[in-house]
């Protein structure tokens, strides 16, 4: 899909959900493209697929060989999110009775999240709750704070970030590695 069908695509679709034109701008965002081809990151017991882009995936599975070699365990809870399916994540949201603000403070909006290209993870650790603050608390976290660059991985959403989204410590993008000015 070329870039001005994209974006026009992705405004169709905030414009649906009554997100206002100028979200984008005013929270610091670019569009994210959707990435093409993917790689099966994890498999879930569910029989569910995490997929992720082939770069991030081989950056992946070496961090989590480095990380193991240190005695920590670093799992994959998410990877490659469609458009499409962050759309549905908000509809949800937004059915259960969440305010489009509240929604917005921890999802992006369809064609605004990283998970779309593919670079985007979130990681868990055993005997810490999925997605929540406290994985700050691990040493899987301290981990990554001290180790993830070397593999490309920056945390995306520190405290305060200038983004409007929630400090999510378990949320972290990749960028090859000398590619510092990547897109996110």
């Amino acid at each position: 899909m070329n870039p001005e069908t994209y974006a026009a695509r992705i405004a169709e679709i905030t414009t649906g959900l009554g997100i206002p034109p100028d979200y984008a701008a005013t929270r610091g965002l670019i569009l994210q493209p959707e990435v093409g081809a993917l790689v099966t990151a994890r498999v879930l017991r569910n029989g569910r697929e995490l997929q992720l882009d082939l770069a991030t995936a081989a950056a992946w599975s070496a961090m989590v060989t480095a990380a193991a070699a240190d005695q920590v365990t670093l799992l994959l809870l998410s990877g490659f999110r469609s458009v499409d399916y962050q759309r549905q994540i908000i509809e949800r949201k937004l059915s259960e009775g969440q305010t489009l603000e509240q929604v917005l403070r921890v999802n992006a909006a369809p064609g605004y999240s990283e998970h779309h290209t593919g670079r985007a993870v979130d990681i868990g650790t055993p005997g810490c709750q999925a997605l929540v603050e406290e994985f700050e608390q691990t040493a899987a976290f301290a981990w990554l704070a001290r180790r993830a660059a070397e593999f490309g991985f920056l945390l995306s959403y520190p405290r305060n970030n200038p983004h409007g989204i929630i400090y999510e410590p378990w949320h972290w993008f990749h960028r090859e590695i000398g590619h510092a000015s990547a897109a996110r």
